[in-house]
């Protein structure tokens, strides 16, 4: 019998320097979302803080809870291609987890930790990935 389970991996790169943080959640819902933006609302607290996501379900509920300093800003629907964060999620994809099987859920996870730590201490991975020119020069200084 093929059981099928899921963990769901969220984060958030700062397209200036690189800075990569994530969470593990059980889920990708609206109850799980305000944990992972009042994590990083927590930890970039003196900050103000843009973050631009695709239209999920629970990007967009009505049930959200935004964090003061921090504010969503919405991608046109069916355009991935202009979120920087999935080109992330794409090298995780083929760096990490290319051709490999797992005995369980847990092994998963425990490899996906090592992944998201990696990228949280090499932040010249992610802005090579994700700091793109046109984004990067319609910020201001």
């Amino acid at each position: 019998m093929i059981c099928r389970e899921y963990i769901y991996a969220y984060g958030a790169v700062n397209l200036l320097d690189g800075q990569w943080d994530s969470l593990i959640l059980p889920y990708g819902n609206t109850s799980c979302m305000p944990i992972f933006l009042d994590e990083i609302a927590q930890r970039y607290a003196t900050d103000r803080i843009v973050m631009v996501m695709d239209g999920a379900g629970w990007h967009k509920s009505s049930d959200l809870k935004v964090p003061k300093n921090m504010r969503l800003l919405l991608l046109p629907p069916h355009s991935p291609e202009l979120n920087p964060v999935e080109n992330i999620w794409e090298d995780i994809r083929e760096k990490y987890f290319h051709n490999r099987v797992f005995p369980s859920l847990d092994a998963v996870e425990d490899h996906l930790l090592t992944s998201l730590k990696h990228l949280e201490d090499h932040p010249e991975i992610t802005h090579s990935i994700s700091s793109w020119d046109w984004i990067i020069n319609a910020i201001p200084n």
